[in-house]
């Protein structure tokens, strides 16, 4: 399995594979549960290599650390997953 940051990379820099439709599955652990966003919703910010960011439903701004990446769907099929 690669490491998270090189297939996010991938996804961002190979135009072929990047322009699939993808999600990522975090770990939410208030909802103890796998929540899936997609990724054309989530901002990377430069100086920040080991999280991301998104607006929920609310407007309200979630950072997440990618270790808490568990799960990558591309076109809805599971390309990449780690154990909870």
């Amino acid at each position: 399995m690669i490491p998270i940051q090189e297939l996010l990379s991938r996804i961002r820099w190979d135009a072929d594979f990047g322009k699939a439709d993808f999600q990522i599955g975090y770990l939410d652990r208030i909802q103890q549960r796998i929540v899936r966003v997609p990724l054309k919703e989530i901002a990377f910010v430069d100086d920040d290599q080991f999280a991301f960011q998104f607006f929920d439903q609310e407007g309200e701004t979630h950072s997440v650390p990618l270790h808490r990446i568990k799960a990558v769907y591309r076109n809805g099929d599971l390309i990449w997953h780690r154990e909870h």
